[in-house]
C-alpha cells in the first residue's frame, strides 16, 4: 500500500508540489537558511536543556518558609533526609521521614533523621488521624500507583499538606511530544519512557481540576519558570516547569 497520507490530510505529492511553489517564491539562500534553523530548533526541542544547577531543590526555600517553628511534619519519599534535616536545624521542627529505598534509609539514620521504610503505594496505616501538622510530598506523586490514595491519606494524617510535581503542560515538553512524536526526555524529565519512574503524567491544571472534584481547599501555589519561583498566574501551565502546591 503506497504511503500517502500526512497530519492534516495533506497527500505527499501536494506536500511536494508546495515545496516546489515556496522554492520559485522565496530566495533559496532564504529557505535554506530557514530549513537550517528550523533543523537545528528541533534538534535542541526538548533535549538538551540540562536542569539548571541549584533549581533541583528550589521548593526548599518554599516549604522551610511554609512550615512554621516546631511544627510536625512527615515527609513521604523523603529521599535521604535533606529536607527534614533542615527543619529540624532551622525550624525545630519535630519530623518524620517515609523512604522505600533501603540506601536513602541508612543516609537518614546517619544523620540522624527519624525514618520509617516503607511502601507508599500501600497507604499510611501505621499513622493515625491528624498525626502530623504537615504532610510533604516532594517529586512522588508522579511515581504512584494509586496517586489519589496516597493525596487522600495525607489529607487524613496531616493538617496541611505540601505536594510538588513537574508539570507535563510545559510547552517543551508539548512541543517535544508533538513535534517528535516520541516521549520527552529533557532536563526536568531526564529518562526515557522504558527508564522512567513517572507513571502518571499530569499537568497543574489536571491537579486542581483534581483538587476541585475532592474539595482540597488550596492556600498557595508556586511554580518554577525559567529557574525563577514565582506564584502561579494564568499561563503557567504552559510556562512552568515545576510547581508546589499548598493545601489543607
Amino acid at each position: 500500500m503506497q504511503e500517502s497520507h500526512f497530519a492534516g490530510g495533506v497527500e505527499k505529492g501536494e506536500l511536494s508540489a508546495l515545496l516546489r511553489l515556496i522554492g520559485r517564491k522565496v530566495d533559496p539562500a532564504l529557505l535554506e537558511f530557514l530549513l537550517h534553523q528550523g533543523r537545528n530548533f528541533l534538534d535542541g526541542v526538548g533535549t538538551s536543556e540540562a536542569r539548571p544547577e541549584g533549581n533541583a531543590d528550589w521548593q526548599y526555600e518554599l516549604i522551610a518558609d511554609l512550615v512554621p517553628e516546631g511544627a510536625s511534619v512527615l515527609d513521604l519519599g523523603c529521599g535521604e533526609g535533606n529536607l527534614l534535616a533542615r527543619l529540624t536545624r532551622e525550624k525545630g521542627a519535630r519530623v518524620q521521614g517515609v523512604e522505600l529505598d533501603a540506601n536513602n534509609v541508612e543516609v537518614c539514620v546517619e544523620k540522624g533523621v527519624p525514618v520509617i521504610q516503607a511502601d507508599l503505594d500501600l497507604g499510611l496505616s501505621v499513622f493515625p488521624d491528624e498525626s502530623f501538622e504537615y504532610v510533604i510530598l516532594e517529586e512522588t506523586l508522579q511515581t504512584l500507583r494509586r496517586p489519589d490514595i496516597i493525596i487522600a491519606e495525607m489529607r487524613r494524617v496531616g493538617g496541611r499538606g505540601i505536594v510538588t510535581f513537574p508539570n507535563f503542560g510545559f510547552w517543551k515538553v508539548r512541543l517535544d511530544l508533538a513535534v517528535r512524536g516520541r516521549m520527552p526526555v529533557t532536563g526536568w524529565l531526564p529518562h526515557r519512557w522504558y527508564q522512567t519512574p513517572n507513571i502518571h503524567l499530569f499537568t497543574i491544571r489536571d491537579f486542581l481540576d483534581y483538587a476541585d472534584e475532592i474539595g482540597m481547599n488550596i492556600i498557595d501555589i508556586h511554580v518554577l519558570k525559567n529557574g525563577v519561583s514565582s506564584r502561579f498566574e494564568e499561563n503557567d501551565n504552559l510556562y512552568a516547569e515545576e510547581a508546589l502546591v499548598f493545601f489543607e
